[in-house]
């Protein structure tokens, strides 16, 4: 089997891959994107970091690929649904270099606070600007921590030892949860209006995209400090700037930006600003943890089938996998949409299973499930190995019940979610031997291919409701590939799912929501 490194990679790992019986690996980095197609044919893993931008195309070129492997936790790099098309298991090591991360914003922290990237500067210039840059104490000062997971956690714990005051915010984490953990839990408003620092850790999501942005900044304290080592893009920096510059914000650190490297842009020209190219898994203890997983991960795949810390399927061996496929497939699907469905922090999930599942260990499937469920909120840091320990973590109750009876399917899977605000069940069966379809939600029974472009919508039974979402959309180029329409409990409202061609823009989900008959309308994407 023969593997090729085409990111700089720890020399630990490479000297695994080297040791490793059957496994012949090339390390070739920096290759231009069509150099790199050139190649990829002959090689069964491809090991990268963030440089190596795995698309379609180079998908496309690697006939024989079985397996991309991350040394990091970032995946934006790789195109995960034509991975998944391909058969080609996609990999990170999530657990790597969150201490490392979350110890670069404490770091970036201080450093803006006392003024330490000004001073060497200035000392360096041969100037003595000791009036000039004077700091401030973080001790008894608020910080505002947004996003609870794993790296947000440890920056908490790591400030409250600084005897910060610290306050959480995380909108899929239960208020119990934070509390448990011994930090205050409180609204997003709530952590703008009182917070001295604000340090975000939350994947780039849509939602996330611009989270704080020129609204947010108005909300805040004036002098407030702002500082990002998560994702470019998740602080809006053209409105970063201007709260710079007006004096609403009076110092950020940033780790990373909205496109990498940034070149020279307005933003980092401030002297209020204190920024490093994206070192917050720069460590060698981290380079060092992540080159020995994913050697360690890719070695035990390519010889035993064996799989670990995926993100695209469960950590099984290689023969339950092939029987398990479809079933994982569906479980994975009707988990993000349970998740594009739900509102407010979840409590609890329900999975129950009826029917034949001819004598399959069904708990990578209810695995599938969770993951499901909690990758649009967490995103590249939930896998099929650690879901059900983020589940325990938020908690998360987790429930599994079984049985023989078909119902009015061979098999069908059924999952209940429960937040503080809603409940809402979806299930699913699998048609003929490997097609998943959605076949109810709710009391809304349906047959529903589960990918692609779609929309739920609830609207008055009376003539024209239809009509006028087909118009709203024709209007603007958006084709509906299927349509299927139910009547809701009251009698009085359809239930209508629709898959289009391409995506419905954001504008014309809010064009649908104002026609005088639709009660609401749900995208998704699956």
């Amino acid at each position: 089997m023969k593997v090729l490194v085409s990111d700089n990679l720890g020399e630990i790992g490479i000297q695994m891959f080297q040791e490793a019986e059957g496994i012949e690996v090339d390390v070739n980095t920096g290759l231009p994107p069509e150099e790199l197609k050139g190649i990829i044919g002959n090689y069964h893993a491809l090991v990268i970091r963030s440089a190596t931008k795995v698309t379609e195309d180079l998908l496309e070129a690697a006939t024989q690929l079985k397996v991309v492997g991350r040394a990091g936790i970032g995946l934006d790099n790789v195109d995960i649904p034509a991975a998944t098309k391909r058969g080609v298991v996609v990999m990170n090591t999530p657990e790597g270099n969150v201490v490392t991360t979350a110890e670069h914003a404490i770091a970036m922290m201080l450093s803006m606070t006392r003024n330490i990237p000004r001073g060497t500067s200035s000392l360096k210039e041969g100037r003595w600007d000791k009036k000039k840059l004077q700091g401030r104490e973080i001790f008894n000062k608020t910080l505002g921590v947004i996003g609870f997971g794993k790296i947000g956690s440890i920056v908490a714990d790591r400030a409250r030892g600084l005897r910060m005051q610290v306050i959480v915010h995380d909108p899929y984490i239960t208020p119990d949860q934070i509390e448990k953990a011994g930090f205050e839990s409180v609204s997003a408003e709530e952590l703008y209006r009182k917070s001295d620092y604000i340090t975000v850790h939350v994947p780039k999501l849509k939602d996330t995209t611009g989270l704080l942005n020129k609204d947010a900044f108005a909300q805040m304290k004036d002098g407030v400090m702002i500082a990002n080592c998560a994702r470019g893009g998740i602080v809006d920096e053209s409105d970063l700037y201007d709260a710079i510059k007006s004096g609403k914000v009076a110092r950020a650190a940033l780790d990373v930006f909205e496109t990498e490297p940034p070149g020279k842009i307005p933003l980092i020209e401030l002297e209020e600003v204190t920024c490093t190219p994206h070192l917050g898994a720069s460590t060698r203890e981290a380079q060092t943890n992540v080159a020995v997983a994913v050697a360690d991960q890719i070695i035990q795949y390519l010889n035993t089938g064996t799989v670990i810390n995926a993100v695209n399927v469960p950590s099984v061996t290689g023969e339950l996998l092939t029987k398990l496929g479809p079933f994982l497939t569906l479980a994975d699907r009707m988990g993000c949409l349970q998740a594009q469905l739900l509102k407010g922090p979840l409590e609890e999930v329900a999975i129950e299973y009826s029917g034949d599942f001819k004598g399959l260990d069904l708990a990578p499937i209810s695995t599938a499930i969770l993951k499901g469920i909690l990758a649009p909120t967490v995103k590249d840091a939930v896998n099929t190995v650690n879901a059900p320990v983020f589940a325990k973590e938020r908690g998360i109750k987790v429930t599994e019940t079984s049985s023989a009876s078909p119902e009015d399917y061979l098999n069908l899977i059924t999952v209940r979610a429960t937040t503080t605000e809603m409940t809402n069940i979806v299930s699913g069966s699998i048609f003929g031997k490997n097609d998943p379809r959605v076949v109810k939600i709710n009391n809304f029974r349906l047959e529903m291919i589960p990918e692609g472009h779609s929309a739920l919508i609830h609207n008055l039974d009376k003539p024209g409701a239809i009509g006028s979402i087909g118009s709203a959309l024709g209007e603007h180029g958006i084709n509906i590939s299927q349509m299927q329409v139910g009547q809701d409990e009251d009698g009085e409202h359809n239930i209508i799912f629709l898959r289009t061609d391409t995506s419905i823009p954001d504008n014309v989900v809010e064009e649908l929501r104002n026609l005088p008959m639709i009660k609401t309308v749900t995208p998704l994407e699956l």
